[in-house]
């Protein structure tokens, strides 16, 4: 039940995503950013010398930056560890206990350690928005776009993607900003947000559009 270890493989390219079917832009008026799980815990899955961890840290190194720049709320996600049995509810059931509540299990990665103005929100399930506050921080901000980095791509990201959909908030998946298990589920998260409920965006493109709005 515990985290599998993780090799790294080539991150998939807008190119390799099939085309959205919605028709949505990045709008930095509109955006608030999500930087989904990116704690040493789960993280430690890729282990320490990690390619891929290392080029998906950049660029999410980069799209909070510029974030923050330019005035957009930056969300993130962290769970607890030692979390109470009956809380953790069915994910115990998939994925064990889960983290310790020690600094080597909890704490966001440094290179994307939370800065003054940013927000951490507590994460109970998958999806961000469950048992949260995030939807209504969002709307106090007048907010109704949410770009999507982080891990797990196929997991916590996408239903993510997939609740932001459902409460008409548009979501956008950060391809090369995302990791995953493997180059196959990375693709197939992506795929099925942009045939089912939002639109993947590349990190270069993303940032042009925060650049070209703020």
């Amino acid at each position: 039940m515990a985290l599998p270890k993780i090799s790294d493989y080539a991150l998939p390219k807008a190119k390799d995503i099939a085309a959205p079917r919605a028709p949505w832009r990045p709008d930095p008026s509109r955006m608030a950013l999500l930087v989904h799980d990116m704690q040493r815990y789960f993280c430690a899955a890729y282990g320490p010398d990690s390619s891929l961890l290392q080029t998906v840290t950049r660029n999410i190194a980069a799209v909070t930056a510029a974030a923050r720049k330019a005035g957009i709320p930056v969300f993130y996600t962290a769970q607890k560890g030692d979390q109470f049995r009956p809380d953790r509810g069915l994910q115990a059931d998939l994925w064990g206990p889960g983290m310790r509540a020690i600094a080597e299990h909890q704490e966001i990665i440094a290179p994307l350690t939370p800065q003054p103005g940013d927000i951490v929100l507590v994460k109970h399930r998958y999806s961000a928005f469950q048992r949260s506050n995030l939807a209504d921080l969002m709307r106090a901000r007048g907010r109704d776009q949410l770009a999507i980095a982080g891990i797990y791509a196929h997991i916590g990201c996408l239903a993510t993607a997939t609740e932001a959909f459902q409460r008409d908030i548009q979501p956008f998946a950060v391809i090369d900003a995302q990791a995953d298990f493997n180059r196959q589920r990375h693709e197939m998260a992506m795929d099925w947000i942009s045939a089912c409920s939002g639109v993947p965006v590349a990190t270069d493109a993303l940032l042009a559009a925060i650049a070209g709005g703020a």
